[in-house]
């Protein structure tokens, strides 16, 4: 098992920034995706980013390429998603995720990840 801890959620302008965190504890893997998904109110969960430790490949939705960058700190088994100029559509609950994976690229699917952190409610003012 695997736990997943999130935090670094909060309220900003339009603009602004934030640091997203997950930290992670519990089974360790050799090969494993990690990500962020984001919930709006009254829309489906979706994939927002996602880091491979192998390699560090990164993936990235259309919505946030080049405002949002993931990363991670495996000496302290952290997950970081740096979030900047961020807009009022960014606003919702951001959710880590991690799975065991071999292969790439990670998964997009929900179901492709067993393991999730609690949730961090993002909000953007305009």
């Amino acid at each position: 098992q695997v736990q997943l801890v999130d935090s670094g959620g909060g309220s900003v302008q339009a603009g602004g920034s934030l640091r997203l965190s997950c930290a992670a504890s519990g089974d360790t893997y050799n090969s494993y995706c990690m990500g962020w998904f984001r919930q709006a109110p009254g829309k489906e969960r979706e994939g927002v980013a996602f880091i491979h430790n192998v390699g560090g490949s990164t993936y990235y939705a259309d919505s946030v390429k080049g405002r949002f960058t993931i990363s991670q700190d495996t000496a302290k088994s952290t997950l970081y998603l740096q979030i900047n100029s961020l807009e009022p559509e960014d606003s919702a609950m951001y959710y880590c995720a991690a799975e065991p994976r071999y292969r790439l690229p990670c998964s997009w699917r929900l179901g492709g990840y067993n393991y999730w952190g609690q949730g961090n409610r993002v909000t953007v003012s305009a």
